[in-house]
């Protein structure tokens, strides 16, 4: 072989990818292998609250029944059908009637922001986000080629006011919107706002899509109807579903609930995305919502999760420096921190990694000018006596 051909031209990447950056999630949890380390830097469930004798049953069923070999043949793309019908009275009785035929199954919820964008976005599109906002979906759009414009948030979510005066000016395709138990920030948008927000984007003939993963995870207070649910919310509103924090996020199961007008072409982006999810996956998980009490595990799981949220909650005054401020969520998974001054937070997290304990830092969850004095820590990985322990180390990275 000569060499000629041995030093010909390298094949080049896609260009779409170029202003996609990695998630620093997803780099320190590949870093945090460590058992001594106690991370409150990914979004994890904890594993010891998976029912996973109930999960292996659900499988066993499946696959000893005697259905086993339709469960591992292909399968229509929408999903299985009995799972949707069990997904469906669940939203039903949160709040938001919903059909087997309104729904899609998907491989996480994740792979719904994919195919959304790929039947609503041509690149360069404008998408509105909370900021901050969730930073996989800010990469999702961002591979879609379209252009992310961060609008202005308060206590209570996306400003309605600032929101009118950016469609106005961008003219946008779609907005995404986390209204409970926001990630990062742990935020929840009132129904008021909701309906304000349901009433703007319909008007303007705007896309919304609402990512509720949390929204079954409340520790105190009055549930809120789904933005999805409200007056004038039909045509233009997605709603978005997950197993994950349920059930096991290894399932890599989600949904979406989308108007009828919008569901075909969401099938077809699918199909070209995986043909279907996992058929064997879909099955199990229907069994394990019919031989299940669903409200039950869910309310197991609030009640450790709450407690978890408290302790840390009640460790933060003693762990940050004097005049940093948090959110205390009612529900979800995360804190959303706010060092005092103009400290980096990304900066301390070397300090923080050498007292084995991490948090993910602020910044790359803004599509605007990022607040580098943030930080986000989840509780919901370890047991209340653990996140005490890492409290008390993080205290004394800062103080270092």
């Amino acid at each position: 072989m000569s060499s000629a051909v041995l030093s010909g031209p390298v094949p080049a990447l896609a260009s779409r990818l170029a202003g996609v950056a990695s998630s620093p999630v997803r780099e320190l949890l590949a870093l945090l292998d460590r058992p001594e380390v106690i991370s409150f830097a990914g979004g994890l469930p904890a594993p010891e609250l998976f029912d996973l004798d109930g999960v292996r049953a659900a499988f066993d069923q499946v696959l000893w029944g005697p259905h086993a070999r339709r469960a591992l043949q292909y399968a229509p793309t929408e999903g299985d059908r009995a799972l949707r019908a069990r997904v469906a009275a669940r939203m039903t009785g949160r709040g938001l009637s919903t059909c087997v035929d309104d729904l899609l199954v998907t491989s996480g919820s994740q792979q719904a922001l994919s195919l959304l964008a790929t039947a609503l976005l041509d690149p360069g599109a404008v998408v509105l986000v909370e900021d901050p906002t969730y930073l996989a979906a800010l990469q999702c759009f961002q591979l879609a080629g379209a252009r992310v414009v961060p609008v202005r948030t308060d206590e209570d979510g996306i400003d309605p006011v600032a929101l009118g005066e950016a469609i106005r000016s961008e003219r946008p395709a779609l907005l995404y919107l986390v209204p409970t138990f926001a990630n990062p920030t742990g935020r929840t948008m009132p129904e008021h706002r909701r309906a304000e927000v349901a009433e703007l984007t319909a008007r303007h003939g705007v896309w919304v899509v609402e990512d509720d993963p949390y929204g079954e995870l409340r520790y105190r207070g009055a549930p809120v109807t789904p933005l999805a649910a409200q007056p004038g919310a039909d045509e233009h509103v997605v709603h978005l579903g997950s197993f994950s924090k349920v059930a096991a996020p290894g399932l890599r199961l989600g949904w979406l609930r989308a108007p009828s007008r919008l569901l075909p072409a969401l099938t077809v982006a699918k199909q070209a995305a995986d043909l279907h999810t996992s058929t064997v996956d879909q099955a199990a998980a229907a069994a394990w919502f019919a031989a299940t009490d669903v409200e039950s595990h869910v309310l197991r799981l609030c009640s450790a999760y709450r407690e978890r949220r408290d302790a840390m909650v009640e460790a933060l005054p003693s762990a940050l420096p004097p005049g940093s401020t948090w959110t205390e969520p009612d529900g979800g998974m995360f804190v959303w921190a706010r060092l005092p001054g103009d400290v980096d937070a990304a900066g301390l997290l070397a300090g923080a990694l050498r007292h084995d304990v991490a948090f993910v830092p602020g910044a790359p969850f803004f599509a605007g000018i990022p607040d580098r004095a943030t930080l986000r820590l989840s509780f919901t990985t370890h047991p209340p006596e653990r996140i005490v322990e890492g409290m008390a180390r993080l205290g004394r990275a800062l103080r270092a």
